[in-house]
């Protein structure tokens, strides 16, 4: 009875290993256009904002990665319905709280400076300004390494591990040396890195 029970307990454990790993492979084959959406959003975005805020008022501008999400998560739910659904696990919700972290974290400060740069709150009932716009970028470049990192460890996936390494500490270091709205072209640089790059190497690998 009692070597039965091992047998049903190692077959469960069997099982349990198999689903993950099925659920990994899916994952990481639907990450390809998500990965290079994303990228691409962000971009566009930092580019665009760097403009606005060269060219026509300033920092004030930051607001609009606000409807960077907005755009965002849209053009995800479309691509959502496109790609092969993946059942419920604790691999796919493991990702889903990394990114939904990242997004509160990063969305949160961006706002704050955003009403900042435009007026709407003073400085210095946060902190002195050669700071925060000194660091910013720096933060959210590492922060953004680090949950693509975590998502390639998840997935198992070494090409989206080493671009999230790269576009996290580069990014970190790369945007201390770079003033106001060139900043966002260091954000710019962390998002093809770390989000494009990756994305059209598994998408390249899935047409093999």
């Amino acid at each position: 009875m009692e070597e039965k029970s091992n047998l049903t307990a190692e077959r469960s454990l069997e099982i349990i290993r198999e689903s993950i790993e099925r659920s990994q492979r899916t994952i990481n084959k639907n990450s390809a256009i998500p990965l290079i959406w994303w990228g691409l959003c962000v971009v566009v975005f930092s580019l665009f904002i760097a403009y606005l805020w060269k060219n026509h008022g300033g920092p004030a501008w930051n607001m609009l990665w606000a409807v960077l999400w907005l755009v965002g998560y849209a053009g995800n739910r479309i691509i959502d319905k496109r790609r092969e659904s993946v059942p419920t696990t604790f691999v796919g919700k493991t990702i889903g709280h990394v990114w939904a972290t990242f997004g509160v974290f990063c969305c949160g400060v961006g706002m704050i400076l955003g009403f900042i740069g435009s007026g709407m709150l003073p400085m210095e009932l946060i902190m002195a300004k050669a700071y925060v716009f000194g660091c910013i970028t720096s933060i959210i470049s590492l922060c953004f390494g680090m949950g693509t990192t975590i998502t390639g460890l998840v997935i198992r996936n070494r090409i989206i591990q080493v671009c999230g390494l790269i576009a996290g500490i580069g990014g970190f270091f790369a945007a201390l040396h770079f003033p106001g709205h060139t900043q966002l072209y260091v954000m710019a640089v962390v998002a093809l890195i770390g989000l494009i790059v990756p994305g059209v190497a598994i998408f390249m690998q899935n047409q093999k």
